[in-house]
């Protein structure tokens, strides 16, 4: 039988409850103060985290870096998110915590995951000023950017199978979903 977490049901959630959540395999999330537990990915949404995150990693000069999920990136102190892949500057991080918004976040979707990835965290990081935010999905596969523009998010694009995706942030990199997958 697994830990017990025990959290306030009388106030919204903060970063601090968060702490008492166990090492369960699960990913445990805050958002505005509501907690969001997703089960661990397949095998096929890991394949697709760790070739961005490799292509990510390879394309960024020394001053950035990509990490992956678990990994928490503090918008508040009611949000608390852990993008599939995140690229940041390395002056920015903490060795908890991002506590400032990521230059890139990626979400790549699972069938439990993704309604909140491409609304409610989309709409989080667009809030925090998070410049670009990408949304993978395996099954298609396909990748969908949007960048921040006047403080919102525009759509860049929606590249699928062998199609490039090519982006200037968070450095230039080329992307092709079908290569993520297979």
């Amino acid at each position: 039988m697994g830990a017990m977490i025990v959290l306030p049901r009388s106030r919204p959630l903060t970063r601090g409850d968060l702490t008492a959540a166990p090492d369960d395999g699960h990913r445990y999330e805050l958002v505005d103060g509501s907690l969001v537990v997703t089960p661990a990915p397949s095998a096929g949404h890991q394949r697709a985290v760790v070739r961005l995150a490799v292509l990510l990693d390879r394309a960024c000069p020394p001053a950035l870096e990509v990490l992956v999920a678990p990994f928490d990136v503090a918008l508040g102190p009611d949000t608390v998110l852990q993008p599939d892949v995140l690229a940041t500057r390395r002056a920015d991080l903490t060795d908890r915590d991002l506590p400032v918004a990521p230059l890139l976040a990626v979400e790549v979707l699972s069938p439990s995951t993704r309604l909140v990835d491409r609304n409610l965290k989309r709409a989080r990081y667009e809030a925090a000023g998070t410049p670009s935010f990408w949304v993978v999905d395996p099954d298609q596969p396909a990748l969908t950017a949007w960048g921040l523009s006047g403080g919102q998010y525009v759509h860049v694009a929606h590249v699928v199978g062998a199609d490039v995706f090519r982006s200037p942030v968070p450095a230039a990199v080329e992307v092709v979903p079908a290569r993520l997958v297979d």
